[in-house]
C-alpha cells in the first residue's frame, strides 16, 4: 500500500491511540487533520491556535490517552505557544503536529526556526525527515510524549508530507517498567515513617496514578494526606484529607501541615506555592521527597531523604518494609473531629463582602459547591480569583480538576476547561476565569456552543486585572488595569449561549435550575466584590 507521509502520520497515530485531537486548519496542516479524521481520531477546530493549544492542554492531562495539537507552519505555531509552554511546563503528554517550511523554502514568509522555538518553552523539537524515518521519528516522539510525559512538537515539512511510503509498518512501543527505588533508600524511608509522631504525605502530579497505595502507606502510618493545586482531589473521599496544600489550604490544614514532624512529597515539587515559601514545612521538621525524575529531587528544597522512584512502586516497596502492625500518628479521633467541622474553606466562617451590586467571591464560590451536581470537572483560569474555585469548588477524584498554572498565564481556562470536559464527557463542565481572561479567550466560547455539550463558564468580574490592582495599590495610577464594567452576559448570548448577570446569592436560582438539567453553554458573569487583594497572591508577590 502506498501513502503519503502526512497520510501515513494520521494512520500510525491512530493507530498508536490518540484521543483527540485539537487545531486551526490551514494550508500546510489540512492533509494532516483530514489524515487524523479519516483514522477515527475526534478531531475539534478552534477559533484561534492559542485556544486549540490549551484545549489539547486540559485534555491531555485528564484523559488516559495522548492529545494531539495540530498547527499551520510558523504563525500556526507561534500563535500556539503559550498554551505550548503551559503544557510543557506541565509534563502533559501532547504532540503536537506543526507543518513546517519546505528546507529549499529559505524566503518563505512562514519560514521560522521551530525546533528553536519549540525548545525555548521546554517542549521536546522533533521533526519527520524523510519517506524513509517517517515511522522511526513518530515512534521517537510518540515515545517522548506518552512513555516520557512530554509535550513534543513534531515539524512535517511540506515536501516531505507529500513523499510516498510503501508498505510501512511498525510496533507499537513498550511502555518502560516503572523506576523502583533502591533498597537502602526503602530502609531509611521506612525507619523515618516508623519514628514520625506527626506525618504529612503531600502528593503532587507525580502522584496522580498512585493514590490508593500511598493511602494504605498513610493508614499504616497515620499520615494525613494532602495534595499539591495540580494533583487536587487525589484523596477525595478519605477521613484524614486535607485538601490542597499550600495557599488554598484552609487554616485548619495549613495548622495541621505546618505541625508535621515528617512531610513526604510524592511526585511533588514542594515548591513556594505547595509550602507558602516553606512557611508549612516547621523548623523541625524532616522532609522527604519520592520522585522517577531524579533532577526533580531537592530542586525547589533542600530534601533530608531523596528518593528516586515510581510513586506508586516506592509506597509499596515501603509497605512491605514496615511488615504488620499500625501507628496512630495524626489519626486521632480529635483531629478526625475537627476536620468534620473545619476541613474547607466553606465550612470556615468569613466576612461577607457582598452589596453595591456586587457579590462576595467566597459566597459565590460556596453557594456554586452547594448547587452544583457532584459529578464535575472544574478549570480555573489564572488570576487573582484564582483561589476561591480551588479551595471552595471540590472535585470527585484527581480527574475533576484542571489547574494551568505553570506558565502563569491568564485566558487558558476556557479552552483547557473545553479540553478537560472532552476527556471527561460523564460530567458537568465548570469553567472559573476572570474577566481579563474571558475576554482573551472569548473567540472559544462559540467552540464550546458549537460542540453542544453542558458547560457552565463562571466570570469572577471584578472589571479590572485584580492581581496588579492589589499588588500596586491604591497609590500607584491604576488606570492602564481598571476598565469599564462590560456586560459579559450579553456578550455571551452574542455567540449562542445563555447569559446571566450575578449580583446576588438570588441570581443564582437561574444557574441551579440550569444544573439540574444542563444544556448548552452557560456564561454567569459574577460581578464580584472587592476582596482586598487574595491571600495566595500576596504570599507570591512577597516571594517575588
Amino acid at each position: 500500500m502506498s501513502e503519503t507521509v502526512a497520510e501515513l502520520t494520521g494512520r500510525l497515530l491512530a493507530d498508536l491511540g490518540v484521543g483527540h485531537a485539537f487545531g486551526v486548519v490551514g494550508s500546510g496542516n489540512f492533509a494532516l487533520v483530514n489524515a487524523l479524521r479519516a483514522h477515527g481520531v475526534p478531531f475539534t477546530a478552534a477559533r484561534h491556535e492559542g485556544g486549540a493549544a490549551s484545549m489539547a492542554d486540559g485534555f491531555g492531562r485528564l484523559s488516559a490517552l495522548p492529545a494531539v495539537l495540530t498547527t499551520h507552519q510558523g504563525c500556526g505555531l507561534t500563535n500556539a505557544v503559550t498554551g505550548i509552554a503551559e503544557a510543557a511546563k506541565s509534563r502533559t503528554p501532547l504532540l503536537v503536529l506543526t507543518a513546517d517550511t519546505a528546507a529549499s523554502a529559505v524566503r518563505s514568509n512562514f519560514r521560522i526556526d521551530q525546533d528553536a522555538l519549540a525548545a525555548s518553552v521546554g517542549a521536546v523539537p522533533e521533526r519527520v525527515h524523510a519517506a524513509s524515518s517517517v515511522v522511526a521519528d513518530l515512534l521517537r516522539a510518540y515515545r517522548t510524549a506518552v512513555h516520557g510525559r512530554r509535550t513534543v512538537v513534531v515539524s512535517l515539512p511540506l515536501d516531505v508530507q507529500g513523499q510516498t511510503v510503501t508498505a510501512a509498518r511498525w510496533t507499537a512501543p513498550v511502555p518502560p517498567e516503572p523506576v523502583r527505588p533502591g533498597s537502602a533508600a526503602v530502609e531509611a524511608f521506612a525507619a523515618l515513617l516508623a519514628a514520625a509522631e506527626r506525618p504529612v504525605f503531600v502528593a503532587g502530579r507525580g502522584a496522580r496514578g498512585a493514590g490508593p497505595v500511598i493511602s494504605a502507606l498513610a493508614a499504616r502510618t497515620g499520615a494525613l494526606l494532602a495534595t499539591s493545586a495540580v494533583a487536587n482531589g487525589l484523596f477525595a473521599g478519605e477521613e484524614f484529607d486535607l485538601g490542597i496544600s499550600g495557599g488554598f489550604s484552609s487554616p485548619l490544614a495549613a495548622e495541621l501541615i505546618g505541625g508535621a514532624d515528617l512531610v513526604v512529597g510524592w511526585g511533588c515539587a514542594l515548591n513556594m506555592w505547595t509550602m507558602r515559601h516553606g512557611a508549612l514545612i516547621g523548623p523541625d521538621a524532616t522532609v522527604v521527597q519520592v520522585d522517577d525524575d531524579a533532577a526533580a529531587l531537592g530542586a525547589h528544597r533542600p530534601a533530608d531523604l531523596g528518593v528516586h522512584g515510581d510513586c506508586a512502586a516506592t509506597a509499596t516497596d515501603v509497605l512491605d518494609a514496615l511488615g504488620a502492625g499500625t501507628a496512630t500518628g495524626l489519626r486521632r479521633p480529635d483531629v478526625a473531629e475537627r476536620l468534620t467541622r473545619r476541613r474547607w474553606w466553606n465550612q470556615t466562617p468569613t466576612p461577607d463582602l457582598s452589596g453595591s451590586g456586587r457579590i462576595d467571591p467566597r459566597v459565590l464560590s460556596s453557594e456554586l459547591d452547594r448547587i452544583l451536581p457532584a459529578e464535575r470537572v472544574v478549570a480555573v483560569d489564572s488570576g487573582n480569583f484564582m483561589g476561591y474555585p480551588s479551595a471552595y469548588l471540590r472535585v470527585p477524584d484527581e480527574n475533576g480538576f484542571c489547574f494551568t498554572q505553570a506558565f502563569q498565564s491568564i485566558g487558558l481556562g476556557l479552552s483547557s476547561g473545553i479540553g478537560a470536559a472532552l476527556a471527561r464527557p460523564g460530567r458537568l463542565g465548570v469553567v472559573a476565569t476572570g474577566d481579563g481572561g474571558f475576554l482573551m479567550s472569548v473567540s472559544e466560547l462559540e467552540t464550546a456552543v458549537r460542540l453542544g455539550r453542558p458547560l457552565l463558564v463562571v466570570v469572577y468580574n471584578d472589571a479590572a486585572y485584580g492581581a496588579e490592582i492589589h499588588h500596586f495599590g491604591p497609590e500607584a495610577d491604576l488606570s492602564a488595569v481598571t476598565f469599564p464594567d462590560s456586560d459579559l452576559a450579553a456578550l455571551a448570548r452574542g455567540y449562542g449561549a445563555r447569559g446571566v448577570t450575578v449580583r446576588t446569592v438570588a441570581d443564582l436560582a437561574e444557574v441551579a435550575a440550569w444544573s439540574a438539567a444542563p444544556e448548552g453553554v452557560l456564561v454567569a458573569d459574577a460581578k464580584i466584590a472587592d476582596d482586598g487583594g487574595s491571600w495566595w497572591l500576596a504570599e507570591a508577590f512577597r516571594g517575588h
